[in-house]
């Protein structure tokens, strides 16, 4: 037996440190390729300048990570990038939708809408919710604001958001909206013995301490956004739909009270008078504004004071009006009929505008209509991607980073094909959809 050791056998140790040496090479080199934010060209016809309201030629974004690096230089493009030619398309920022109710849905059946919100559980509404949220975004909406939701279930779905469990645009809400006792904010009055009233908690006030105590508990459970009725609403069943419900301390105690807190601030005014009102506390956004006069327009102007006329509820229910409660019916008949006419007198003024559908109302993931039926009602086409996006993008506080294909600011992006300023209805259709850098909607090409 040869007991003398082999000279050219590799010592184990040796082999094992090696072998050590290369996993931990590998796997720093995995790290490094997880960390390492993809960069994504996207490349199309037009780019639509959001600010100017022009349409450049040759559109092309360089995306790295979340945020926008570059903008319109098709040379020198980025080694190892991933390029995506859309073609005979145009490169819009991601749609802002500056009012919509992401826990609810109307359908064509009233009376069975009003069951199941008595009979669902807040969970269970939430995964509704949640389809809404992902079903938005799709539609090329990357930033919505939540005004007016039960249960925190809009408080729920923005966190879940937030935290990569749900797929949805950015969200700022405002928990429960405020107003007063029997106004349009409070419950349908269902007696008392069966459902219990409401308070500030949930948003029902009477007197400017008790709303701002309302204030604070909104933004004690995490509202971005407060969201008040100065006037009464279509759809609620006890009140006139153009009444002033609070009075001008309660309306100042609101605003000063959320202004205080930097949050801003979104009036519920169908009414002239309500309106008027609101604007002298201060308020920040007018959402419907359907009955409002001229002059309360043109001191929206001076102030600017944003106008969010939600055009799209009433082309949702035309011709299904009478199936409502006859209590509804009467008022939605009265305000489809004006609408029309209060925008176009905002068109004609320069009030400042913003897009908002009140999706839930009508359809989630139909928001891009509202382009249209600005379009349709005398505004030009690129005042009314304008309104859904760099205004939108003001209105709500969050210019720094979204409205605007600008560099540094996150990549969120929207392609629809074509020229949306010859064909409007191409915005409904999104061919791409990014959210902060990552794509979440894309035909195939």
């Amino acid at each position: 037996m040869n007991l003398q050791p082999e000279t050219n056998r590799t010592p184990f140790f040796k082999i094992s440190l090696v072998s050590l040496l290369v996993g931990l090479a590998l796997s720093q080199a995995a790290i490094s390729a997880e960390t390492t934010p993809q960069i994504i060209v996207l490349k199309a016809a037009h780019l639509f300048d959001s600010v100017s309201g022009k349409l450049v030629d040759n559109g092309v974004i360089v995306v790295e990570g979340n945020t926008i690096k570059s903008i319109g230089n098709s040379r020198d493009l980025p080694a190892g990038a991933k390029i995506i030619d859309l073609g005979d398309a145009t490169l819009l920022p991601g749609f802002i939708d500056a009012h919509v109710h992401f826990s609810t849905q109307m359908s064509d059946d009233w009376y069975k809408d009003f069951y199941d919100g008595m009979m669902r559980f807040p969970a269970e509404q939430a995964l509704y919710g949640a389809h809404n949220a992902k079903v938005t975004l799709e539609a090329g909406v990357t930033t919505v604001r939540d005004l007016g939701s039960t249960e925190y279930i809009a408080l729920g779905l923005r966190n879940a958001i937030n935290a990569g469990v749900i797929t949805g645009p950015r969200m700022l809400v405002s928990n429960y909206a405020i107003g007063s006792t029997g106004g349009h904010a409070d419950q349908d009055p269902v007696p008392p013995q069966t459902i219990a009233v409401a308070g500030p908690i949930k948003g029902i006030c009477n007197g400017a301490d008790q709303c701002r105590e309302a204030v604070r508990y909104q933004i004690k459970y995490g509202a971005d956004v407060i969201k008040f009725m100065p006037s009464g609403g279509v759809l609620s069943l006890s009140d006139p739909v153009d009444n002033s419900q609070l009075t001008q301390e309660e309306m100042n105690a609101i605003v000063s009270e959320a202004h205080k807190w930097n949050r801003k601030v979104a009036a519920h005014c169908h009414g002239d008078t309500a309106a008027k009102m609101a604007i002298l506390a201060g308020v920040d956004s007018i959402e419907h504004g359907t009955f409002l006069n001229d002059d309360t327009l043109l001191e929206m102007k001076k102030k600017h004071v944003y106008l969010v006329p939600t055009l799209s509820p009433a082309d949702s229910f035309n011709g299904k009006m009478d199936e409502l409660p006859p209590p509804i019916a009467i008022k939605a008949k009265a305000a489809a009929a004006q609408i029309k006419i209060m925008f176009q007198h905002a068109v004609k003024i320069g009030t400042p505008i913003a897009m908002g559908t009140d999706a839930g109302v009508g359809p989630h993931g139909a928001n891009a209509r509202e382009f249209e039926l600005m379009a349709n009602y005398g505004m030009t086409p690129q005042a009314a991607l304008i309104a859904g996006t760099a205004s939108g993008a003001d209105l709500l506080g969050v210019a720094d980073i979204t409205g605007t294909l600008k560099v540094g600011k996150r990549a969120d992006i929207v392609a629809v094909k074509g020229n949306p300023l010859t064909d409007m209805s191409t915005v409904r259709h999104p061919i791409l959809v990014m959210k902060d850098g990552q794509i979440f909607s894309m035909q195939a090409f």
